[in-house]
């Protein structure tokens, strides 16, 4: 799969989360779906992990 191709998601989240979210991406001078990549990236391991962890 290349990064170009995108995949449209949608999202239910606080509306205090996403009027600080535009915010934030206007201070960027990004896009609000750049702000939530980047988060993401930042978020996320490095690898996909499909492992269920054990109680």
């Amino acid at each position: 799969m290349t990064e170009n191709v995108k995949h449209r998601a949608t999202l239910f989240l606080k509306p205090s989360i996403v009027k600080h979210a535009k915010a934030q991406a206007i201070v960027e001078d990004i896009t609000l779906t750049k702000l939530v990549e980047k988060a993401l990236i930042a978020y996320l391991p490095a690898e996909i992990v499909l492992k269920k962890e054990e109680l």
